[in-house]
């Protein structure tokens, strides 16, 4: 990267800017005493941005970035089309599920693929490649690659990228899904739309070169189309048709239209639900909550407060038994020799955690007054926790550097993280 300084000397007084450049992206960084930016450049910039896609060229940043709520995202028709078709079939394979018009095997075959799936985006995506928090044997790698594949949320390094990006830039516009725009947005919305110019120039700074030196998820990155149709739609359905007897039409709906929506608003719950309806007794600052009802849906994946306090943890909860069957396997595939080196938050770390920044609800830490705030109807129903406690977190404000990435490099601060073999 080649940086070169513009100094204007008549406004130096005013302003100070500066250029980075480099042969594929140029970003324009502008600063002012107060830390803001003209109106009009930005609006110029996002519209440029919008045309240009992924190949934009230019942007403004602030020094600082939040959510700027003037801004309005275009609609990309053919994606929300597709979606409220795709949503629609769902919604038949389902019926026909429920109304008994699928054999046992079929039904049992449909829930494996679910539960595969699920974890391949939880354990492989996610834990392993996004947060490098456990190291896998190649055998392992491919299996979660395949699984992963199956889930059908495109490929694991754009998957990381927009994760990586995600925790960055959490809850501001360098978040692709922003809860701060709202449940829609979060949980389906951003997926309909044209990505914010932050969005943009901002994944091509995140740190991808762990995952490009890794011939296993490039691969699956140039391959992924191919591989998506053999291993979500070709085997799902011929599986049913062929050895269970069911009809094309029924096993397309159930195990292609049904199982992978259903289990994509499952992964989007993380987005959307674990962002705002819940309890924050890690870290009160934190927009993302702690949610029963999320992580039973998603295999663990609910415990999200701690997960963004403590990203580095393979288990992305304080109590591994919790609602946490991904923690579970991982601990598994360590005792059979097929992952190693899990990491895990020092116990002190996350006390002084809670004690300095926890919103009261810490079920051994907190306070009795705020812990009797959290009402509840069920361990696993949707009001779990109450969706209505007392405290709201406040708008996320970043730095344009954004948030520190515990994977970044591979490199840990033993006051801050430690490596271990877990135990059950």
């Amino acid at each position: 990267m080649e940086t070169r300084i513009r100094n204007n000397e008549h406004l130096k007084e005013r302003s100070k800017s500066f250029v980075i450049s480099s042969n594929k992206t140029v970003i324009k960084i502008k600063m002012t005493p107060q830390n803001t930016i003209n109106k009009s450049d930005f609006e110029n910039n996002a519209r440029k941005s919008d045309n240009k896609s992924d190949d934009c060229k230019e942007m403004f940043l602030t020094k600082r970035i939040g959510t700027d709520y003037s801004y309005k995202h275009q609609i990309v028709w053919k994606n929300a089309i597709g979606f409220l078709f795709l949503h629609l079939l769902a919604l038949w394979g389902l019926c026909i599920m429920l109304t008994g018009g699928i054999t046992i095997k079929t039904f049992l075959w449909y829930l494996l693929l679910t539960f595969i799936s699920t974890e391949g985006v939880t354990i492989g995506a996610h834990r392993l490649f996004a947060h490098k928090t456990f190291k896998a044997s190649p055998a392992l790698k491919v299996i979660l690659l395949l699984a992963q594949t199956m889930a059908g949320q495109n490929s694991v390094f754009i998957w990381s990228r927009d994760h990586r990006l995600h925790h960055r830039y959490s809850d501001t516009d360098g978040d692709p899904h922003n809860s701060k725009r709202g449940f829609f947005f979060c949980h389906i919305g951003w997926l309909m739309m044209k990505k914010h110019p932050y969005v943009l120039n901002l994944g091509m700074r995140i740190d991808m070169s762990d995952l490009q030196a890794d011939w296993m998820v490039m691969f699956q990155k140039k391959y992924y189309y191919y591989l998506y149709f053999v291993l979500a739609v070709f085997i799902p359905v011929f599986v049913p048709c062929y050895y269970f007897g069911e009809t094309f039409r029924t096993s397309l709906l159930t195990c292609y239209f049904a199982r992978y929506i259903i289990q994509l608003n499952g992964t989007w719950l993380v987005n959307s639900a674990a962002h705002l309806f819940g309890t924050r007794p890690y870290d009160k600052k934190l927009q993302p909550v702690e949610s029963w009802f999320v992580s039973f849906i998603s295999l663990g994946e609910g415990w999200h407060n701690y997960h963004h306090a403590f990203p580095w943890d393979y288990k992305a909860a304080e109590l591994s038994m919790h609602f946490n069957q991904s923690a579970s396997f991982i601990r598994f595939f360590e005792r059979i020799g097929l992952a190693y080196d899990l990491k895990t938050a020092d116990s002190e770390l996350v006390r002084r955690r809670v004690t300095k920044s926890g919103d009261g609800t810490h079920y051994a830490l907190g306070n009795e007054k705020d812990q009797n705030s959290v009402k509840a109807i069920g361990i696993l129903h949707p009001l779990n926790p109450s969706y209505n406690v007392v405290y709201t977190a406040p708008e996320a404000v970043l730095e344009d550097k954004g948030l520190p990435l515990n994977h970044e490099n591979d490199v840990f601060d033993p006051s801050v993280a430690k490596r271990k073999t877990a135990t059950a």
